[in-house]
């Protein structure tokens, strides 16, 4: 009774058009009368308290620097390296999407950021040369998706401070998963291209790659920075998202020169209202989390899921499979949010590495971004390149089905994630 009336009231809320931030209010506040426990102020100090950790600062810094990251220039000299590498190979305007999608989730962390600037920059382009629009649009949204799991990611911090995980740990491991996903788009998309009968751009000389990537020497340093720092612990996850936000700053501005004081004002801006968003889902998902641990419900739900805790990859398939499905209807904040005080009791009791169960689940999410009906990546490709969504969703299922195979390869092999995972960290 207690799972039907937090489930029912959620989704009935969502129905009415309620937001899914007061949606999540709501059906705390539901769960709170059912229990007869209801109080405000319990309430209002869940909400502040949910917003209150230290760790949760690494988001609105990763959130600035994507956005300092795209306007200052940083985004437009990766896809010019990009391009002068492999823009010359047949439907190298494809490779080249994939090739920038990597560097930039290296920068950033975040995919609606990403696949807005990759749409910006490269849809036109592969429109011009003859590529088909949904095909273009659907391979930049699938290669957007990538940012929340190669470090640095905000997904992983969510996630991180939800579980109780270490940020570090899940970064270290999202890299080689994330490469593998840039893998998977290569291959389809060089399957899919095959048979065009479309010139690819001239192949540049080694000069013009040596000065393509001189120009972009500054942008391709700071994954490096960010990744043996928190190897080498130099510094945590919060301060390199401070460390990303000042380096992105100082080259746009002092380097690149294509900010000034005057445009970081709507920069700064920007970037607050897309964190205000993000903030206040996790403040009032945290109430929902408290009531959850307070009414069991984990306990509930191990019981439910008993018979396969003696099989993990059974155990992993189901919970892939819920995660899909819910992922179609929710954005990726309040899914990691709402399942990961359900899920790690489970995992737990199967005895799954959590950081294995975070890397999957944060795939798991991040292709959420690009299935139908709500896919707030497809939304802003849609957008951005002034296309249906109904093309956009044409366009990218077989991307997301090479990006779904993936990731049950990694269910049934776990050494795919974990021995790399453990050379990294």
């Amino acid at each position: 009774m207690t799972i039907a009336i937090f489930l029912g009231s959620m989704l009935a809320a969502m129905a009415l058009g309620v937001p899914i931030a007061f949606s999540l209010l709501l059906c705390g506040a539901a769960l709170m009368w059912h229990m007869n426990m209801f109080d405000a102020q319990i309430l209002a100090q869940n909400v502040i308290e949910g917003a209150n950790s230290f760790p949760l600062l690494a988001v609105p810094f990763f959130m600035l620097a994507g956005e300092v990251m795209n306007a200052g220039g940083l985004s437009k000299r990766i896809v010019n390296f990009a391009m002068a590498l492999v823009g010359h190979i047949k439907g190298g305007l494809g490779y080249v999407t994939i090739v920038a999608a990597v560097i930039m989730a290296s920068l950033s962390g975040s995919a609606v950021a990403d696949a807005a600037a990759l749409t910006a920059l490269l849809l036109p382009m592969m429109v011009a040369a003859g590529h088909d629009k949904a095909r273009s649009a659907g391979l930049i949204a699938s290669a957007g998706i990538i940012a929340p799991i190669i470090p640095p990611s905000i997904g992983f911090v969510i996630f991180g401070v939800s579980a109780n995980v270490s940020i570090t740990k899940l970064f270290m491991a999202g890299i080689f998963p994330g490469i593998m996903l840039a893998v998977s788009l290569w291959f389809t998309w060089w399957w899919l291209v095959r048979k065009e009968v479309i010139a690819p751009p001239p192949r540049k000389n080694a000069g013009e790659v040596m000065a393509a990537l001189k120009d972009a020497t500054w942008a391709l340093v700071l994954p490096f920075i960010i990744v043996f720092g928190l190897k080498f612990g130099v510094f945590t996850p919060t301060e390199a998202a401070v460390v990303a936000a000042v380096y992105a700053l100082f080259i746009s501005v002092f380097v690149y020169r294509e900010l000034n004081f005057k445009k970081l004002v709507p920069l700064f801006v920007s970037a607050a209202r897309t964190c205000a968003v993000v903030m206040f889902l996790v403040a009032a998902a945290m109430v929902s989390a408290w009531l959850i641990t307070v009414a069991n419900l984990p306990a509930q739900v191990v019981a439910l899921l008993e018979p396969l805790l003696s099989s993990p990859r059974l155990l992993m398939l189901a919970i892939m499979v819920l995660t899909m499905v819910v992922g179609t209807a929710l954005d990726m904040t309040p899914t990691i949010l709402l399942l990961t005080p359900v899920l790690m009791p489970v995992v737990k009791a199967a005895g799954i590495d959590p950081v294995y169960f975070g890397v999957l689940f944060i795939i798991n999410n991040a292709i959420g971004l690009i299935t139908p009906p709500v896919g707030t990546v497809l939304n802003a490709v849609a957008g951005v390149g002034k296309i249906g969504m109904d093309e956009v969703t044409k366009g990218v299922i077989p991307f997301m089905i090479a990006q779904f195979v993936i990731m049950f390869l990694m269910v049934a092999f776990p050494q795919l994630v974990m021995v790399p995972a453990r050379w990294f960290y």
